[in-house]
C-alpha cells in the first residue's frame, strides 16, 4: 500500500470512529442514511443536546455537522457551576460535569477556590481538562455561583484570614472552609490570553510594571490590531502591593478598557504565550481583545461594569505629620503603618486615639464593630514609557486601632504631607441599578448616556461579582446581598464571582463616576464594594 493510500486510509478510519461515537453518544442508528433524512433543523436540535466533550467530536463528522455545530454556538456562552462539597475531588468533579452538559468550546478558564482546599492540586485537575486554554485559579476569601447539583444560587463568605498563619499556598488544616466556583467562556470575536505581572527583587518594580503594560499591548496588537484590549480581569498575589501597579495600568490603558479583579488571593495560572521564566509573579491578567480575524457573521461584545460602593466618607480631612512604617519594608511581606496627623487648617498634631474619639464621639461609629479605612490621596511619581508623570489617586487602608501615639493602618506607601479621610462602611450607599447597562447602546465600554438606536438588539449573557468579603448577609440582614441585583435585572443569566479583600474596578464608566462623585482622585482599589462586569452582546444585522 502506498503512504498516499496509507495517510487516506487512516484519515477514513479516524472520521468512522468519529461519527460512530457522534451517533452513540445521540441514541441514533450507527446507519449515515438515517442522518442523510434528517433536515438541519432536526440535527441541529440533537447536537444542542449534547454535552460539550461529545458535541465538539461532532464538529469533525463532515463539512454539514461543522456547519449546524457553529450555528449552535453563533453567540457567546457563559457557564458556571458551584459546589461547597467538602470533598476536593468531588467538587471539582460536580462542576465539571455541569459547565460541561451542554455545547460549549472554552476560550478561557477561571476557577476559584476556598482556603480549605489544595491550590496545586485544584490547578493540575482543571489543567487536565482545558490543556490548552488560558486558566486563572485562586484562592478567595468568599464563593458565589449557582450549585451543580440543587440549581440554588448561594453566596459563601468566609471572610479575609490572617495570612501569617497559612502556607505558601494559603491553605490551613485547621479551615473547614470548602469549595469552588468554575467559569468557562465562549466569546467568538475575541481572543484571550493569561499575561503575569512579574516580580523581581534585583529588578526595579517599575521596569516590571513596564514590562506587564508592554506584554498586555503588544498581544493585544497581535491579535486585534490596535493596542486597546476591550477588558482584562487581574488576580493578585496577597502579599504585594498592586496599586503602583494598577495605577501605572490605568494611566496606560485607553479609556475604553474595563478593568476588575481581586486585589490579595492566591492563584495559579495557565498562558498560551506568556510564562514566568522562573521569576514570581505578583498578578496575573486575563486579557480579552479584539479578533482582527472576525467573520461578518460575528457581533461585537462589549463589557460594562457597575460599582455598587459599600463606603462613605466621614469627618474632617487630615494631613500626616509624621510616618512610621511597621514591619520590614518589602512588598512581600504583611506591613502596616503607624501616623500621626493634624486637622486640615489646624497645627494642633493629633494621635491615633483622639482622632478616633472625634469619629466615635460627633457621628456615633465604633470601628471595633464595623469596618473603619482611612482613604489617602496620594500624589506619586512614575516612569512610564521612558517619562515620569504625577498620578494622583485614592488608596485605602484598613484602620487597625490607634492610641496615645498613633493611629494604626494596615498597608504602606503613606508618606508625610499625604491628606486622607476616614470612610465607613454604609449599607445605604451599597445599591446600584444594573439594568442601564442593558439598555446602554454605546459601541465602547464605557457608560456615557446617549440615544440608543430602537434596533439595537443586545443581550447580556454572562456576569462576574468582585465582592469585599466585609459585605456579609449578617451585616446587611439579606440573604445572597451582592447577587441579588444582577439576579433581579437580568434573570436567568449565569453569573458567578468571589469575596475578596481588595476589590479592583477601574472608574471608566458613568456608574462607577456617579457611585464617586464625592471623590476628587481616581481609584482602581476599592473597599466595601461590589464590583458588577456585565458581558452583554450586541446581534451582526443591529
Amino acid at each position: 500500500m502506498s503512504e498516499a493510500e496509507s495517510s487516506s486510509s487512516s484519515s477514513s478510519s479516524r472520521r468512522s470512529k468519529i461519527k460512530t461515537h457522534c451517533t452513540t453518544t445521540t441514541g441514533l442508528s450507527s446507519s449515515s442514511s438515517l442522518f442523510a433524512l434528517l433536515n438541519d433543523d432536526v440535527l441541529q436540535n440533537i447536537l444542542a443536546r449534547l454535552p460539550a466533550l461529545s458535541f465538539a467530536s461532532a464538529t469533525c463528522v463532515s463539512k454539514l455537522w461543522n456547519t449546524v455545530c457553529n450555528r449552535v454556538l453563533s453567540r457567546p456562552k457563559f457557564a458556571s457551576a458551584l459546589s461547597l462539597d467538602p470533598c476536593p475531588f468531588g467538587a471539582v468533579e460536580d462542576v465539571l460535569d455541569k459547565v460541561l452538559s451542554e455545547p460549549i468550546r472554552p476560550h478561557f478558564v477561571i476557577a476559584n477556590i476556598a482556603r480549605g482546599f489544595e491550590l496545586p492540586d485544584a490547578f493540575r485537575s482543571i489543567v487536565r481538562r482545558f490543556k490548552r486554554t488560558p486558566i486563572v485559579i485562586s484562592i478567595a476569601n468568599g464563593l458565589i455561583g449557582r450549585d451543580a447539583l440543587t440549581n440554588e444560587f448561594r453566596e459563601a463568605n468566609w471572610g479575609a484570614t490572617d495570612g501569617d498563619s497559612d502556607d505558601e499556598y494559603g491553605s490551613n488544616i485547621e479551615d473547614t472552609n470548602h469549595g469552588i466556583v468554575l467559569t468557562i467562556g465562549y466569546v467568538p470575536g475575541l481572543k484571550v490570553d493569561a499575561i503575569p505581572l512579574l516580580g523581581n527583587p534585583w529588578e526595579p518594580k517599575v521596569a516590571m510594571t513596564d514590562k506587564f503594560v508592554k506584554d498586555i499591548k503588544k498581544y493585544t496588537a497581535s491579535v486585534s490590531g490596535c493596542t486597546s484590549p476591550v477588558g482584562i480581569i487581574m488576580f493578585g498575589e496577597r502579599l504585594v502591593d498592586l496599586k503602583p501597579h494598577i495605577d501605572v495600568l490605568d494611566y496606560a490603558m485607553p479609556k475604553e478598557t474595563v478593568i476588575v479583579g481581586d486585589e490579595r488571593g492566591r492563584f495559579r495560572y495557565n498562558s498560551r504565550g506568556f510564562c514566568g521564566n522562573g521569576y514570581c509573579e505578583d498578578a496575573v491578567a486575563l486579557v480579552f481583545a479584539r479578533d482582527r480575524h472576525k467573520s461578518s457573521g460575528i457581533g461585537d461584545i462589549q463589557f460594562r461594569v457597575a460599582l455598587s460602593n459599600g463606603v462613605s466618607a466621614i469627618g474632617p480631612k487630615y494631613k500626616a505629620a509624621s510616618v512610621t512604617l511597621d514591619g520590614p519594608n518589602s512588598p512581600r511581606r504583611t506591613t502596616s503603618t503607624w501616623l500621626t496627623a493634624r486637622r486640615e487648617g489646624d497645627r494642633d498634631i493629633l494621635d491615633g486615639q483622639t482622632m478616633l474619639d472625634d469619629i466615635s464621639n460627633e457621628l456615633d461609629y465604633h470601628y471595633e464593630l464595623y469596618p473603619l479605612y482611612i482613604g489617602v490621596t496620594k500624589q506619586r511619581n512614575y516612569c512610564i514609557r521612558s517619562k515620569e508623570k504625577t498620578i494622583t489617586s485614592l488608596a485605602f487602608h484598613r484602620v487597625r486601632g490607634g492610641g496615645e501615639s498613633s493611629l494604626y493602618v494596615d498597608g504602606f506607601n503613606i508618606r508625610t504631607g499625604d491628606y486622607f479621610q476616614f470612610y465607613r462602611s454604609d449599607r445605604n450607599n451599597a445599591s446600584v441599578n444594573l439594568k442601564s447597562l442593558k439598555q446602554d447602546g454605546s459601541s465602547n465600554n464605557c457608560h456615557h448616556k446617549r440615544a440608543v438606536p430602537v434596533n439595537i438588539k443586545k443581550e447580556v449573557f454572562g456576569g462576574f461579582i468582585f465582592s469585599c468579603c466585609g459585605c456579609s448577609d449578617s451585616f446587611f440582614k439579606r440573604r445572597n446581598l451582592v447577587s441579588s441585583p444582577f439576579i433581579e435585572d437580568f434573570p436567568g443569566v449565569p453569573l458567578a464571582g468571589v469575596f475578596c479583600s481588595g476589590e479592583i474596578v477601574r472608574a471608566s464608566s458613568g456608574l462607577i463616576e456617579e457611585s464617586n462623585k464625592e471623590k476628587s482622585s481616581r481609584c482602581c482599589l476599592h473597599v466595601g464594594s461590589t464590583v458588577y462586569l456585565v458581558m452583554s452582546y450586541t446581534c451582526p444585522e443591529c
